[in-house]
């Protein structure tokens, strides 16, 4: 959805469809017509913002073959759906029965990863709609944490640096310009602002930058306002957000219904305790209260003692829209786990679903709203 920023910047508010599993050509474009058109129908939206997630193999077709891209982004005007941003964290299978560690692969210090990543800048650049002013990638924080040494950090800056050169060879080519957001994620050698001030430095920052998940910041237990400053004092601009919120409980027990085999939960707790995933940390019996890497819809309140990380995401939106300039222009909502929900908050059918997504986006507009911004 287009929306205004009173100082007169347009802002896009889409949503991530890394929550479907589909990972061809084909499944995408039925996905499109099961839960976007119906999306944006719901919300009286004239146009409608996707958060587009390709799979390796599907990027690399597309970026391949000029007529097969044209043929997509036909289906996309079609459907009045528009994409400014790609999801390209997964590289593929990201809804399989188990994926835990191996999103994370391949990192930052493979060719595959640097080939992937150019492969959708090339795509982005032809799916921008014309009037739009720039694109933007998400992708991991380098690797997960471990192993990592000075080696792997050499060669992830050197894919860094090639990332920078082709990014600016996809704008001579097309005039198009796509930056790259590296997303700070609990577990990984970037989680907090610090460590991504301290991994980043002397990148190409006209082109790379900061990927703000609102629901990751708040498993580091940050303030938005503290880690802004330091991102502006570090020249590091936040070229996308990802409007999410996280599970937060004082009673870690009221979390035992999460706990499933998809997907890493990492969790924190206030004092800097941390585990890899949920069933870890009911292990090794962390105090409370914790924080939970789990995205739960935006617009659902759970019951006490249950809570989400909501008051974070509002206070990082009044930071980042709330001032004479926005901060940003990308706002992607990024629930991949309503299948993985507890059954009882689970959409059953694919409408659900769609009703759910809907109120997502409504809400994010609503908090925006209420900043100032014009829908």
């Amino acid at each position: 959805m287009r929306l205004r920023h009173p100082g007169g910047r347009a802002l896009h508010l889409s949503y991530c469809t890394n929550v479907h599993p589909a990972e061809d050509l084909d499944g995408i474009v039925e996905q499109l017509d099961t839960y976007a058109v119906p999306i944006r129908a719901r919300l009286g939206a004239e146009t409608l913002g996707l958060g587009l997630w390709l799979a390796a193999p599907v990027a690399a077709a597309l970026a391949a073959d000029p007529a097969l891209l044209a043929g997509f982004r036909r289906e996309l005007d079609a459907r009045e759906l528009e994409v400014v941003t790609l999801n390209g964290f997964p590289y593929r299978s990201f809804q399989d029965p188990v994926v835990k560690h191996a999103v994370y692969h391949p990192d930052w210090t493979t060719p595959e990863r640097l080939a992937y990543t150019l492969d959708l800048a090339n795509v982005l650049a032809a799916l921008l709609p014309d009037d739009a002013a720039r694109g933007s990638i998400s992708t991991l924080p380098l690797a997960w944490r471990d192993p990592w040494d000075e080696e792997m950090s050499r060669l992830a800056m050197s894919r860094l640096d090639e990332l920078a050169t082709g990014l600016a060879a996809v704008e001579s080519a097309t005039g198009r310009v796509i930056r790259v957001a590296f997303e700070p994620e609990p577990g990984c050698v970037v989680e907090t602002t610090d460590q991504a001030v301290r991994a980043l430095s002397g990148v190409d920052t006209d082109r790379l930058g900061i990927c703000l998940d609102l629901a990751h910041l708040a498993c580091a237990w940050e303030r938005p306002a503290d880690a802004l400053r330091r991102y502006a004092e570090a020249g590091l601009p936040i070229v996308k957000v990802q409007v999410s919120a996280a599970l937060e409980s004082d009673d870690p027990e009221t979390l035992r219904e999460y706990v499933e085999p998809r997907f890493l939960h990492q969790t924190r707790n206030a004092a800097g305790d941390d585990a890899d995933d949920l069933d870890e940390a009911f292990e090794r019996k962390l105090p409370g209260p914790w924080r939970v890497h789990y995205h739960v819809p935006l617009h659902v309140a759970p019951e006490a003692p249950l809570a989400t990380t909501a008051p974070v995401l509002r206070e990082a939106l009044a930071e980042l829209v709330g001032g004479p300039e926005p901060l940003c222009d990308h706002f992607d909502v990024e629930t991949y786990t309503w299948g993985v929900l507890p059954p009882a908050l689970r959409p059953q059918t694919p409408d659900q679903l769609a009703a759910g997504i809907a109120d997502e986006l409504d809400f994010a507009r609503a908090e925006m709203r209420d900043l100032g911004v014009k829908a």
